[in-house]
Formats: C-alpha cells, sequence, structure tokens
C-alpha cells in the first residue's frame, strides 16, 4: 500500500497534485470518476460547469477545456507519486472520486487505501492514466460533444507535458526522474505524434502540439505549445 504521507507529500508538489485521501467530514458532491465517464447526462452538467466559469456557451470548448483540465490532474497526481517513490497509485475510476469547485483544479478524494500498481513506471501510467481515464473519457467527450480524437489526444499530451513543467520546477532533483516515463508515453498510442517534444538536462524546453484545444474561441488567445501559436514556430 502507499501511505497517506507519500500522497501528502505528492499533494505538497501544487494544487494539481492534490489528492484528499481517508475518510473526511466534507464529502458532499464527490462521486466515483467512473459515473462521469458512463453518465451523458453528468458530463454534460460537469462541461456546462465549466463553462458558466470560463463565462462561454460554447459547449465543445468547455468539454475541451474540462478534459484538459482533468488530464492535468490525473498525470499531475500519477507522474508526482512515481517521481518521488518510484511507483504509479492504483486511481481506478471506481476508487477515485471527483467533485468540481468553483475555481481552480477539480477536487480529487481517494476514500480507501491506495496499493501500488505493478510495472515498471511508464507502463503502470500507461495503465492507469490512459487505459483506465483517458480513453473512456475520450470516447464520452466524442459521443456526446462531437470533439476530434485530434485534440482531444492533443489535450491529454499537453497535461502531461505540463505536468513535468511543474515537477520538474518544484521537484528538480527527483529520486526518480519522470522525464524518461514521459518520453515513452508520448512515443506510444495513443499519444505519439500528437505533438514534438524537446528537452535539455532532463528539462522541457518546448513542445508544440499538432492541435488545438479550442481555447482560443473564447478570446482567450492560444496557448504556448498550440498549433496556432506561429510565434515560434
Amino acid at each position: 500500500m502507499l501511505t497517506d504521507d507519500l500522497l501528502a507529500r505528492t499533494s505538497a508538489i501544487g494544487p494539481y497534485f492534490a489528492v484528499g485521501t481517508g475518510p473526511r467530514a466534507d464529502a458532499a458532491g464527490f462521486v466515483p470518476l467512473a459515473r462521469l465517464y458512463g453518465d451523458p447526462a453528468l458530463l454534460a452538467e460537469a462541461a456546462a460547469d465549466v463553462g458558466r466559469r470560463m463565462g462561454t456557451g460554447d459547449v465543445r470548448v468547455a468539454a475541451s477545456t474540462l478534459q484538459l483540465g482533468l488530464a492535468s490532474r490525473l498525470w499531475s497526481v500519477a507522474l508526482g507519486t512515481a517521481a518521488l517513490a518510484g511507483r504509479v497509485p492504483d486511481l481506478s475510476p471506481e476508487r477515485l472520486w471527483w467533485r468540481a469547485v468553483p475555481s481552480g483544479p477539480l477536487a480529487l478524494w481517494l476514500p480507501d487505501s491506495v496499493a501500488a500498481v505493478p510495472g515498471v513506471p511508464a507502463d503502470a501510467l500507461h495503465e492507469v492514466v490512459v487505459e483506465g481515464h483517458l480513453t473512456p473519457l475520450a470516447a464520452e467527450m466524442r459521443r456526446v460533444f462531437r470533439l476530434s480524437p485530434q485534440v482531444l489526444r492533443g489535450n491529454a499530451a499537453s497535461a502531461l507535458v505540463g505536468t513535468l513543467r511543474v515537477l520538474h520546477a518544484q521537484l528538480p532533483h527527483p529520486d526518480f526522474p519522470p522525464l524518461p516515463w514521459a518520453r515513452a508515453l508520448l512515443d506510444r498510442e495513443p499519444l505519439a505524434r500528437t505533438g514534438r517534444l524537446s528537452t535539455r538536462g532532463g528539462e522541457v524546453v518546448a513542445f508544440r502540439r499538432r492541435s488545438c484545444c479550442l481555447y482560443y474561441r473564447v478570446g482567450g488567445g492560444v496557448c504556448g505549445d498550440c498549433v496556432l501559436d506561429r510565434s515560434t514556430a
């Protein structure tokens, strides 16, 4: 089992790495992520909530932002724990609960004790995050919102690289460097060919994705890794 202390150390890296553990008094509103992936009405409600906070009625932009934010949360908890301990926590959708918040990252909670997933970290990360969460989430996103697979895959890759950047800034000398695992994930389907990663000395120098998350449609400009950003092309 992975200790609550280890997950508390992961949570301390930053807001996107935070995950609650064990019993809690304020559990109202939390539901297993498995329900989000299997209930179109709940997914539509979650996207609409994101749209309200963004001030947009463009449901595809809101849905893309929801998926990108959730991918960032999942990569952060999984990769952050692996960087600290060399082991990937079991974050299966039935075990990991979520709740929307007024602002900031989605709240995550693991009510029960957490085991490590067997196998080398790159394979375990793929099993836990890609197969366990991002694949079923993408299937629902395509069905409910008609989002492009390229957008969803690009979001997943962008979230992974964003997690790497934060880890390098907040945990520059981890016991278990995560960059090789991230490279292996980006070389593997479904993230293969989603973008071009440049690194130097174990640090991400640049990432240019081959798709767009659609954020520009709410007047916020383009993200630094966007295919539409020609300033660093």
